[in-house]
């Protein structure tokens, strides 16, 4: 663990993440004053699945992949965290141990508040519940809908509709893929073989339907990755 941050410094940046935005700044102090600070190396573990659930995590900077093992030993990639997610809140709620493990993407760096401040940041500020509730509605649902594309037959297709899931419509309506999975990472959460993912997303540039642009996918025609997503249909080449 590293050594706390000055006060001040670990105010501004737990101040910035979604959960604890507005929050007045005594408990933003006190928060800061609990947490453990912590440098994760890229495919470094934070959690394993089964460990006890004795603190609520803050990702500061960097991404994270949450990863489950199916009976035969394969990873699956549950979701991804960016800068700004907390996880890990389930087991501070029903005590049970962790559900999923958690591995780094890239460097990375996550803040640790021990289980019991996460308990008295819950009762004592109703805003902050509000959100850990919204958000858990809100991973039941992605949960679900994650299950029915993992069920899909064709791996293409599972490709297309996990694509299809993280856009994001950026300012001006451009549709967009903010920081997209690393074809490994993609192939993990699809449940299939990297060189799958590849032939998918050559299917889609070719077809100049998603366009790479720096740290970003834009995605060109949203109307076409939706039929794709939908019933693995072949994508058309631009102008035929």
């Amino acid at each position: 663990m590293k050594p706390h941050l000055d006060l001040p410094a670990a105010v501004v940046k737990l101040g910035k993440l979604p959960l604890l935005a507005g929050v007045d700044k005594d408990t933003l102090a006190k928060v800061a004053g609990a947490v453990a600070w912590r440098d994760v190396k890229k495919r470094e573990p934070v959690l394993f699945k089964g460990s006890a659930g004795d603190h609520l995590l803050f990702l500061i900077e960097g991404r994270l992949q949450v990863l489950d093992v199916t009976e035969s030993g394969r990873e699956i990639g549950l979701n991804l965290l960016v800068t700004g997610d907390y996880f890990g809140e389930l087991s501070i709620i029903d005590g049970e141990p962790r559900s999923a493990s958690v591995v780094a993407m890239e460097n990375s760096l996550v803040a640790l508040l021990p289980k019991a401040q996460a308990w008295e940041l819950f009762r004592l500020n109703p805003l902050v519940a509000e959100r850990v509730l919204l958000g858990l509605a809100r991973k039941l649902r992605n949960a679900s809908i994650y299950q029915t594309i993992l069920c899909l037959p064709n791996a293409s297709q599972r490709v297309f509709a996990l694509l299809q899931r993280l856009c994001k419509v950026a300012p001006g309506g451009l549709v967009v893929i903010e920081h997209p999975p690393k074809q490994q990472e993609l192939a993990i959460m699809a449940n299939t073989s990297r060189e799958t993912v590849s032939r998918a997303t050559k299917v889609l540039t070719d077809a100049e339907i998603v366009e790479k642009d720096h740290h970003r996918l834009i995605v060109r025609d949203p109307k076409a990755l939706e039929r794709l997503a939908l019933n693995d249909m072949v994508a058309p080449h631009k102008g035929k």
